[in-house]
C-alpha cells in the first residue's frame, strides 16, 4: 500500500494547476487512515473569473460542497436505514408517500426505480423558473413529462433524487438536513458534514470552504443555448435570480439552492475527506462508532447488482475489485469503497475554480480518478496476496 499511496499522490500532485486548483486525498484501510493530504489552491479566481493575487490555500480540513455525492451520503443512507427499519418500502410506488405524485405513468414509478435512476423523469431541469420551495418543485416534477418509459432504461435523474429527499422526509418526519444530522452526522461526531442552508452561508468564514464555480454560468449556458448539455426549453429571459459571485460555502446547484433553500435530495451536501471516509466504513461495514447504518441483509439488498450495471444509489465502478461501490460530484468530488479489502478512498478537488474551456466545459477529472483508484486498489490486492 505504501507504494500505491506513493504513486496515488503524485497523479494528484500532477494534476494541480492543469486540471483542478486544489485538492484533497483521503486514502483509509479498515477504518485506519493511511493518507491524507491536501495541495494547491481552495480559492484562486475573483468575480470575474480572473486570478487572484494571493489565492486562498487548500488544507486538509476544507469543506467541499459534494454535489451529486450528497445522493449517497445523505439520500441513500436515509434509504437504507429506513428500509432496513422496514418504514420505506422499495417497490411501493412513490405515490403512497407522495401522494400528489399521481397520474398516467407515474404511479408505475417505484422508490427502487428512483434509486436505479430507471423512472423515467428527465436527468435535469431549471425547477427554478417554476419553484422557490419544495411543495412548488414537487409540483413541477409531476407535471413534467417523463423523458423515457419507466423502468426501461438508466438515465441518471437528479429529479429522481429530489424525491426521494421528499420521501425521506415524510417518512422520517423532519427535514432532510435535521433528519440526517440525528441520526447519522451528529452520533458519528462528523463536525464538518452538513446541509447549508440558503441565506446562512456567512455562519462560518469563508475560508473554512473550497470555492467552486464564479456564479453560476454553467447552468446560465444549458438554459441559454439548446445545444449544451440537457436543453431547457422554457423561455430563458423568464428568470433572472442568477449569481455572479464566486461560490463558497453555498450549494453551486442552482436547484438546491434556489428551489430548496440548499437542502435537497440530490445536492448541497457539504463535508471533508476525514468525515467522508468515515461515512464510507460505515457503509462497508454496517456499524462505526456506536452508529448502525443497517443489517447485513439490508446491505446486501442495496448492493446486488441491479439491471443497468449499478446499485441502489451508487454507481458500480468498472474494473475494480467485484463489490466496490463508487459516486462522483459535478463539482470535482469522488468517494470510492472496497469492501473486499477495506478500502476508502476520498478524492476531493475544486476544478471549476480552473474556468471552463472553449466549449463552456470544466475540466475532466475522470482519468485521475481512474488512475488514482486502480493503483490504490492493485495496491491493496497486492498486500492482501502477501
Amino acid at each position: 500500500m505504501a507504494a500505491a499511496i506513493a504513486d496515488a499522490d503524485s497523479l494528484v500532485q500532477a494534476a494541480i494547476g492543469r486540471t483542478t486548483a486544489g485538492a484533497v486525498l483521503l486514502v483509509a484501510q479498515r477504518g485506519r487512515v493511511l493518507h491524507l493530504r491536501a495541495w494547491g489552491d481552495a480559492e484562486r479566481l475573483d468575480s470575474a473569473g480572473n486570478p487572484l493575487a494571493h489565492p486562498r490555500a487548500m488544507h486538509t480540513d476544507t469543506r467541499f460542497d459534494l454535489a451529486s455525492v450528497t445522493k449517497v451520503m445523505a439520500t441513500t443512507l436515509a434509504c437504507m436505514r429506513l428500509v432496513d427499519e422496514g418504514r420505506l418500502d422499495l417497490d411501493a410506488p412513490v405515490r403512497r408517500y407522495l401522494p400528489s405524485f399521481t397520474g398516467p405513468h407515474l404511479d408505475s414509478i417505484t422508490v427502487r426505480l428512483l434509486l436505479r435512476h430507471a423512472s423515467g423523469l428527465t436527468p435535469w431541469q431549471p425547477l427554478y423558473y417554476q419553484a422557490s420551495n419544495e411543495q412548488e418543485a414537487l409540483a413541477a416534477i409531476a407535471r413534467m413529462p417523463l423523458a423515457s418509459g419507466v423502468g426501461e432504461a438508466r438515465h441518471y435523474s437528479d429529479l429522481g433524487f429530489m424525491l426521494l429527499g421528499y420521501i425521506v422526509e415524510r417518512v422520517g418526519g423532519a427535514p432532510l438536513d435535521a433528519w440526517l444530522a440525528r441520526e447519522f452526522y451528529g452520533p458519528l461526531r462528523l463536525a464538518h458534514t452538513g446541509f447549508r442552508r440558503t441565506g446562512r452561508a456567512e455562519t462560518l468564514r469563508r475560508g473554512a470552504f473550497a470555492a467552486t464555480e464564479v456564479g453560476n454560468g454553467y447552468e446560465h449556458h444549458m438554459v441559454f443555448d439548446t445545444t449544451f448539455a440537457f436543453p431547457y426549453r422554457g423561455d430563458p429571459l423568464a428568470w433572472a435570480g442568477w449569481r455572479h459571485r464566486v461560490l463558497a460555502g453555498e450549494a453551486n446547484d442552482g436547484n438546491s439552492y434556489h428551489a430548496h433553500a440548499g437542502v435537497a435530495g440530490h445536492a448541497g451536501l457539504f463535508s471533508t475527506a476525514e468525515d467522508l471516509g468515515v461515512l464510507l466504513d460505515l457503509v462497508m461495514t454496517g456499524r462505526v462508532r456506536g452508529v448502525t447504518l443497517a443489517r447485513r441483509e439490508t446491505l446486501a439488498r442495496f448492493f446486488s447488482p441491479e439491471p443497468f450495471g449499478h446499485y441502489l444509489g451508487w454507481m458500480r465502478p468498472a474494473g475494480l475489485s467485484d463489490g466496490s461501490f463508487m459516486h462522483t460530484g459535478f463539482t470535482g468530488t469522488y468517494v470510492l469503497g472496497v469492501p473486499a479489502h477495506g478500502l476508502a478512498v476520498v478524492l476531493l478537488a475544486n476544478r471549476q475554480q480552473m474556468g471552463t474551456d472553449a466549449r463552456g466545459f470544466f475540466p475532466d477529472l475522470g482519468p485521475l480518478r481512474d488512475a488514482v483508484s486502480r493503483r490504490l486498489v492493485a495496491g491493496a490486492e497486492a498486500g492482501a496476496s502477501h
